[in-house]
């Protein structure tokens, strides 16, 4: 049995939900617009702007990038694509650490690298202000206190709005807490870690701190680089066109490429037909019915898989189903907490 589904059992879009980002006073889509290994990268640019203007068409108004995607090509396509788009009327979120020079500061947290970063970005992106600026990663060579003032400088001069952070462990994100309060810095309000129905390492300490501090979760990955889709059969290669088969993109699908898996994304395949929906529908609201989920992020490369990805808040979810997802699913699902993210990914 393949874990498809006929297309008169997709879900029509639903109306978009809207939540608060953590107990912050920001509101944001519950589900994200991302553009890690899509613009700049795997579509062109006319495609790119296509996919951002049926996004808004469906009430998408969170839209994630970085600085590093693309090598910086991916923050100038966004701004590209938002260009005329009333800027009151969509959260723009992107990241700083990754490198993006040669140089030895162009690198990491540190005053300097995030400054003059935010400042690039702002011009890549063509605005004046960044909803929500995010530390990519720790980065465990300058002090903390060093990475939040100039964060909370940034917010201070009005070019920032709010500061997360991504793939932070538990600990990490309760010492920056700490120290932003014992020095008045701005509190970040949120934490972008990798979340599916297969990878859910942040439930034993991410999810319960985050929840505890009222920091929102965005998560990347709500498909497993497309596993949850149902594209990839045990057994079987890769479909041509795929992730999988991407060069630049493969590397971050294949250890999930196990045929032990694939069979139970099968089995999951049929529970989403008889619930009447598509299995990447079904995975998304699991997804967007956990504790403590603000978003959940979403790529495309073609409109029809956002009008197919906005369905899955229509999906009918109950404690029941979500019981069968984990009869289904345990025996493979990742929840090592020693973990922060999966091999060579780098969202």
């Amino acid at each position: 049995m393949t874990a498809t589904t006929t297309p008169d059992a997709n879900i029509s879009p639903s109306p978009m939900s809207y939540r608060h980002l953590g107990r912050s006073g920001l509101v944001i889509s519950a589900l994200a617009y991302g553009n890690w290994l899509t613009h700049g990268d795997q579509i062109s640019e006319a495609q790119a702007i296509t996919c951002v203007h049926k996004a808004l068409d469906l009430g998408i108004t969170t839209f994630d990038t970085a600085d590093v995607y693309a090598a910086t090509a991916a923050e100038k396509a966004l701004g590209r694509a938002l260009h005329g788009i009333r800027r009151e009327s969509v959260e723009i979120c992107t990241k700083v650490y990754w490198p993006t020079g040669t140089g030895r500061n162009d690198r990491g947290l540190s005053a300097k690298h995030i400054k003059e970063s935010c400042e690039a970005s702002l011009r890549r992106l063509g605005t004046d202000h960044i909803d929500l600026y995010q530390a990519h990663r720790f980065d465990y060579e300058t002090p903390i206190e060093e990475t939040l003032r100039a964060f909370d400088d940034l917010v201070r001069s009005g070019k920032v709005l709010y500061v997360g952070v991504s793939e932070w462990k538990a600990t990490q994100i309760e010492a920056a807490l700490g120290c932003a309060d014992e020095r008045g810095f701005d509190r970040i309000v949120s934490n972008q870690p990798q979340y599916s129905i297969l990878w859910r390492v942040i439930e034993s300490e991410v999810t319960p701190t985050c929840q505890h501090y009222g920091i929102g979760q965005i998560v990347w990955s709500p498909l497993a680089q497309g596993i949850l889709t149902g594209k990839y059969r045990p057994g079987t290669p890769p479909p041509a066109g795929s992730r999988a088969t991407d060069p630049n993109g493969g590397g971050f699908v294949k250890g999930f490429l196990r045929d032990d898996i694939l069979t139970r994304v099968e089995q999951l395949g049929a529970l989403a037909s008889q619930t009447g929906c598509t299995l990447a529908q079904l995975s998304l609201a699991w997804v967007l019915n956990r504790p403590g989920i603000s978003a959940a992020i979403v790529g495309a490369t073609r409109p029809e898989q956002l009008e197919e990805n906005v369905g899955a808040l229509a999906v009918p979810f109950s404690e029941d189903l979500a019981r069968q997802i984990d009869m289904i699913m345990d025996p493979v699902v990742v929840r090592d907490p020693s973990l922060t993210e999966s091999p060579a990914s780098r969202p």
